[in-house]
């Protein structure tokens, strides 16, 4: 009999309503919260170096969150978003990856691109919008892109980079397919990583993402992070389902929920869902469960929409310090070095900080310089009117008043 539905008749003759949270979903942990490994858990492969690399990563983001946070209070600059809680969950996967697999982030994963390489001052000249911004000052400040890291530049609408991931990961897998037969002929090289927020997930680009890269079997990696809020709304008021994973189920995309404090089950759970999608061509939904520590942006005061003994509850499951405790345990960290890093780290960024704050902005050409080959008559018409509008009111363009030819 076929089956045109393309669903499980199961007939029953039992009139019965299918509750929402009938699937009971598992959240994977494999280190406890004090940093031991739990209880029936088995340590994924890991070596030394992976993971001091994941803790340097989070370290070093925990440190630059601080320092940018209070340079924003000071006015140095006009944004910022904290990692503040995600970092584990942000680093591990992105450490689980090759480093060609396309990474599309929301706009709170700079720990991937740290992770990949990005710089200390590549950091601070694209928050600072200066002329040495790979953005050319385009963007505004954590709106991160490098094209030799393949990190794919940040846009601020939310979900937008969900259905491109679907896409550009069928076109990762494209070459692979055999022409004769449509079947994968081999394993696929690369794939595409993207991650969002649970808030992002209410989004319909979500849907159509999934949607397309589930038919279609994409070799995607959709990373929810699911920190509890979508700026100010509780996860409560955003759905009523079993979170975001139930979702991945419903589409018929292989799904897992992992403890997004803890880096080893990130780490192993996006390294099983990277082997899933290069073998099959097929995507894979990794639901992360953490806990935003901090504001959603300067721009937010939680104090509004959650209480303080609440955010206590959550800070002493750090992410870093659980992490932390573990590398101690196994030798492969030293206290005292650590510190003195931590303090160094600190300086690194203050002086660095102080150095892109001084570089001049880009030329006001670089506006429209490579937006086409040759600018068009109308971009360059629009060009021109911006310039003589500067030129009429200097004083309020101070910095580009004095650079207009």
């Amino acid at each position: 009999m076929t089956n045109p539905n393309n669903v499980s008749l199961n007939i029953s003759h039992e009139l019965a309503f299918i509750d929402s949270h009938a699937l009971s979903i598992p959240t994977y942990r494999v280190l406890n919260e004090q940093g031991e490994l739990a209880q029936g858990a088995t340590l994924p492969e890991i070596d030394k170096t992976t993971a001091l690399r994941i803790y340097d990563t989070m370290r070093f983001i925990r440190a630059l969150d601080e320092r940018m946070q209070a340079a924003q209070r000071q006015g140095r600059v006009s944004f910022y978003m904290q990692c503040l809680g995600e970092e584990a969950a942000v680093t591990a996967s992105a450490a689980a990856l090759d480093d060609a697999d396309m990474i599309m982030a929301q706009y709170r994963e700079q720990a991937a691109l740290r992770y990949r390489g990005f710089t200390l001052e590549q950091f601070m000249n694209q928050m600072f919008s200066n002329e040495l911004d790979l953005g050319k000052g385009r963007q505004m400040p954590i709106h991160y892109g490098s094209r030799e890291l393949n990190y794919m530049t940040i846009s601020s609408p939310l979900g937008t980079q969900i259905p491109q991931a679907s896409g550009y990961a069928y076109g990762q897998k494209i070459k692979h397919i055999d022409k004769a037969t449509g079947e994968l002929a081999s394993t696929i090289d690369n794939i595409t990583i993207c991650y969002f927020g649970e808030g992002a997930a209410s989004e319909g680009d979500f849907h159509a993402g999934m949607n397309m890269a589930a038919v279609h079997k994409s070799p995607v990696i959709f990373f929810a992070r699911n920190n509890g809020y979508a700026i100010s709304t509780p996860a409560e008021e955003q759905f009523a389902g079993d979170g975001i994973a139930s979702r991945g189920v419903g589409y018929g995309i292989k799904t897992i929920r992992v403890d997004g404090g803890d880096a080893l089950a990130v780490y192993a759970a996006t390294k099983a869902a990277r082997e899933h999608a290069t073998t099959t061509g097929e995507p894979v939904l990794i639901e992360s469960i953490a806990y935003r520590l901090g504001a959603h942006s300067t721009s937010d005061d939680p104090s509004g929409y959650r209480s303080k003994e609440e955010e206590a509850s959550f800070r002493e499951n750090c992410p870093v310090q659980r992490f932390r405790t573990w590398l101690l345990a196994q030798g492969w960290l030293d206290e005292k070095e650590d510190e003195q890093t931590k303090d160094k780290i600190r300086e690194q960024i203050l002086d660095a900080l102080k150095v892109a704050e001084k570089v001049a902005k880009p030329a006001l050409e670089e506006l429209v310089s490579d937006v086409y080959d040759t600018p068009i008559p109308s971009l360059q018409a629009q060009y021109e009117q911006l310039k003589e509008h500067i030129k009429k009111y200097p004083d309020a363009y101070p910095i580009t008043a004095g650079r207009i030819k």
